[in-house]
Formats: structure tokens, sequence, C-alpha cells
């Protein structure tokens, strides 16, 4: 799924989109088996008698509880996690009833590391610290999948957007390019003289 563009500058284009790593959902998947097999068993074994129907009735309504809570809860928070690397900055939305987000601009970044522990390096997983100037302190993102490969886009990024608003301040006109290298012949300055 797609980021929405309304939350994008005209100039800025999504990178990289990210949910929390898919383990994140693997045991309410496998709950979700669970209940569903596990009430259907029991349903079955409802002996014959005036009750059946109640106590059939109990059991389903009590297994759509459980699944409400255990499965469908946790996956709508993983589906409603987004972190998006832009070019020119980071964007972290979630919530599924009530939202909460954060921007981070690339060039406010002064440091971006991760962590992994053997079970994370195992599943490509990760956790990204990123600490930002004149912010009251770092930013933890937990679950990230391949964080040693977003840590190092996330630099990138920061050296690009770093490049674009050196050459933005130096009064080149904007280039093909779009990151304010100036064309190849032609090219003029519009800083004043």
């Amino acid at each position: 799924m797609a980021f929405p563009d309304k939350l994008l500058a005209d100039d800025e284009e999504v990178v990289r989109h990210l949910h929390p790593h898919w383990l994140t959902v693997f045991w309410p998947v496998v709950l979700l088996l669970l209940l569903v097999g596990g009430a259907s068993f029991g349903a079955a074994l409802v002996p014959v008698g005036p009750q059946q129907g109640m106590i059939r009735l109990s059991i389903v309504v009590l297994c759509a509880l459980l699944l409400l809570v255990f499965v469908v809860v946790p996956v709508l928070r993983w589906r409603t996690t987004h972190y998006v690397v832009t070019t020119h900055r980071l964007l972290f939305r979630e919530g599924v009833l009530a939202r909460r987000g954060r921007d981070l601009g690339l060039s406010r970044i002064t440091d971006i590391s991760y962590t992994q522990t053997l079970w994370e390096r195992i599943i490509h997983s990760g956790t990204l610290t990123i600490e930002t100037a004149g912010d009251g302190g770092a930013t933890v993102l937990r679950q990230i999948p391949d964080s040693d490969g977003v840590q190092q886009l996330i630099a990138f990024m920061i050296e690009e957007d770093a490049d674009r608003r050196a050459a933005e301040n130096a009064g080149y006109v904007r280039g093909d390019d779009g990151y304010g290298h100036p064309p190849e012949e032609g090219w003029r300055s519009t800083a004043v003289l």
C-alpha cells in the first residue's frame, strides 16, 4: 500500500515505507488458528440437550471476543503503524482509532544507530535509535525490518538532503535532476551579486 501523497511536499518522494517486522503478528495468527480450532472442537463436544444451542452460542461469543482482543487489535496496530523514509524527512504514524504521528526532518537528525539481539539478527529485525537536534530525547523504533539497512539508508538520505540544501543555498537554479545540481550548459546563479 502506497503512503498517502497528501502528507508529502511537492518535491518530496517516498524512498522506503515500512511496517513493524511481520513476526509481530506471528503469535496473533497462531492464536487465531488455536482459537478457531478450539472453539470448533469445543462446540462439537457439547452434548445433545435443551441447552446445546445456548452453550454453543456462548462458545462462539467467547471465541469472537478473544479473537477481537488478541488477534484483530494487534493485526490492526501492525497494519496502521507506518515508518516512512522520504527524500526530506522521516514520518512515523501509528494508531487504529486514535492516531499519533511524528515527523523528523533529515537535517535535524544528529545520530542514528541500530541494535540487534542474536534472534533479531536471524530474522533481520532490530531497534533504531534516532537522535535529533533540539529535541527532548531519542526516538526509539522497535521491531524494524532490516534495521541495519534502514540505518544505512537514512544516513545516505541525510547526506543527500545536506547536498540538496547546500546546492539550493548556494543559489543554483534547480537542475533537471531536481537536487539543485546546475545543468551542464547555460546554468545561471540566482545569487545576488
